[in-house]
């Protein structure tokens, strides 16, 4: 933890050989505060502090004479780097050796030696003190009796327990014993990674915890603790206040479509509503999955049992176990009588709809496999063999197809959940759509918040027509929603969009009536203005455009980007 080689040596010294006088000896000190004495076998050390055994010595006696009568006692000879590790005796210093020239390059004593080790000590309470305030989660750390000695200010707003008022006590007489991870630690001496825990009734943490091990030893253990409590409340929220997108009478009939691949979608989805068989929806996000998952469920065979959803990149992956399969009584709480139903449970005869599915760990891949094979699955913490019978649709944004090559997905559960596979086309290529997604919102939203439906604007149909959509449909009933929150107007107009939706479109025009359009012969001009006088009563159609122009597809596509109005 520190390097031992910035410890201060004494190099007040001088060497000797054995057969030097006791007189030259005592002279010798007054230049220095010890005198090594070199012998064949041993190098024997003389302090300042020693001179009063000396004082009735005969000066004419040889060091080593003296040193042999009295039985004195050879130092210990250590490198720096070995010093902390052998078993010193320091009953006389020791002296320190360059291990590359093997001389003699310094002198320490025991209380030398204890005084060092008290700085080092504080040096590495400041680091570690540092450390643990600098983490953003909870951290504690305990002795191997369980005392806490360490508690950090996080900790202090996690819990709302004062440093004061913990540390130096037992863990346990501020937690229930049962549920407390570093009990474990301290037992088993195995470190916990990305574990769920709840250490009571009001906080949920994910703990990465180690213990502290002394050779073979266990002498303590140190936690870290990230409180995800409010994701978890969120989370319940969420599940508590799941949007109804569709009308559960005629559930197909709120999805929108006339662009031959969302009707093509919509058909499978009917034809398999009734097969009790696991269904993949694809798509980029916002994209409508979910909608087509409920329309899927309340028009199928279990649509008289709940409808529940998870949302793989919205909880963390240590979270998403417990989320998923449940966990048992007394697992991660010392309460007894508190377990937690899983999805796959809270949606027995009824349907789980799994959200981005690409976001799933392999590990909980592998045992949702088991589930999906055998319609079976253990809770966490039991070995209780639970059965339920559960429709299964997933979501994904990602190609999986990809990802199973990558090993970023498991191969057989791909497989699993590819029998039906049903894509949804992203809102930019099925434009023809948006008029009729729009009209919806409108009265939705209009009847939610109690105004009147209000009137929109050609101009403002043109611009949502023509614009990309990278949030897709959810992207566009959430413009529409803003719109008529905020509009008290009778007529949805320009002004009302907000400003990355309205600006790439007068751009586009600007471009369009500038230099370009001075360039063209009158013809060509009014061409022009007969096809975007086309294209602004079709809402940008082109294939309406081209039929109300007398014209193919393919001729208008080619006029359209001969003029620049891709």
């Amino acid at each position: 933890m520190f390097k031992m080689e910035q410890i201060n040596l004494d190099n007040s010294f001088t060497i000797v050989k054995p057969y030097t006088s006791i007189i030259d000896i005592k002279n010798k000190f007054s230049k220095c505060d010890f005198v090594i004495i070199s012998a064949e076998e041993h190098y024997y050390v003389v302090t300042k502090n020693d001179c009063s055994f000396l004082a009735a010595v005969d000066d004419s006696l040889s060091i080593i004479e003296w040193i042999e009568k009295v039985k004195w006692t050879p130092c210990t000879i250590s490198t720096i780097a070995e010093l902390s590790m052998l078993q010193t005796d320091w009953s006389r210093p020791v002296l320190i050796k360059d291990p590359e020239k093997e001389e003699i390059i310094g002198i320490i004593t025991a209380n030398q030696w204890v005084k060092q080790l008290e700085l080092k000590n504080e040096e590495l309470s400041a680091y570690f003190s540092t450390l643990a305030e600098t983490i953003n989660d909870a951290v504690t750390a305990v002795d191997q009796e369980g005392k806490v000695i360490c508690w950090n200010s996080v900790a202090e707003g996690t819990y709302s327990i004062k440093r004061e008022n913990i540390l130096g006590q037992k863990i346990g007489e501020h937690f229930q014993s049962e549920s407390i991870i570093l009990h474990r630690i301290l037992n088993e001496g195995r470190p916990v990674r990305g574990a769920y825990h709840r250490p009571n009734k009001d906080n949920h943490v994910l703990v990465n915890a180690s213990p502290v091990i002394k050779g073979n030893t266990v002498i303590g253990g140190i936690a870290t603790e990230h409180d995800i409590t409010q994701i978890v409340r969120l989370n319940e929220e969420l599940d508590s206040s799941l949007p109804l997108l569709i009308h559960q009478d005629n559930p197909f009939s709120s999805i929108i479509g006339v662009n031959v691949e969302i009707q093509k979608a919509v058909k499978i989805a009917q034809k398999v509503a009734y097969a009790d068989i696991p269904v993949l929806l694809t798509g980029e996000p916002g994209s409508g999955k979910e909608m087509l998952a409920q329309a899927i469920h309340y028009g199928g065979s279990k649509r008289t049992g709940p409808f529940v959803t998870i949302n793989c990149s919205a909880i963390p992956s240590s979270l998403l176990e417990i989320e998923l399969f449940g966990y048992q009584k007394g697992v991660f709480t010392a309460d007894k009588k508190t377990g937690k139903n899983g999805k796959i449970e809270q949606s027995h005869n009824g349907t789980l709809f799994i959200e981005e599915i690409d976001k799933m760990p392999l590990d909980i891949q592998e045992k949702f496999l088991h589930y999906l094979e055998h319609g079976s699955f253990y809770r966490v913490g039991t070995t209780e063999l639970l059965t339920t019978h559960t429709r299964v649709i997933a979501s994904a944004s990602q190609a999986l197809e990809a990802m199973v090559k990558e090993g970023k997905f498991n191969e057989n559960l791909y497989y699993r959940l590819t029998v039906i596979n049903i894509d949804i086309p992203p809102l930019r290529e099925r434009p023809e759509d948006i008029v009729k997604l729009v009209e919806q919102f409108v009265q939705e939203f209009s009847s939610k918040y109690k105004k009147p439906v209000p009137k929109i604007a050609s101009e403002v149909i043109t611009i949502l027509v023509n614009y990309e959509w990278p949030g897709n449909v959810r992207e566009l009933r959430n413009v529409v929603e803003r719109v008529i929150l905020l509009n008290d107007e009778n007529t949805i107009k320009s002004n009302h969009l907000q400003k990355n939706i309205t600006s790439n479109h007068y751009v586009h025009n600007r471009d369009i009536s500038g230099p370009h359009e001075t360039s063209l012969q009158e013809e060509e001009k009014e061409e022009l203005f007969m096809i975007q006088e086309a294209l602004s009563k079709t809402y940008g159609n082109k294939s309406a455009a081209a039929k109300l122009l007398g014209m193919s597809r393919g001729t208008l596509y080619n006029k359209i980007k001969e003029y620049g109005l891709n």
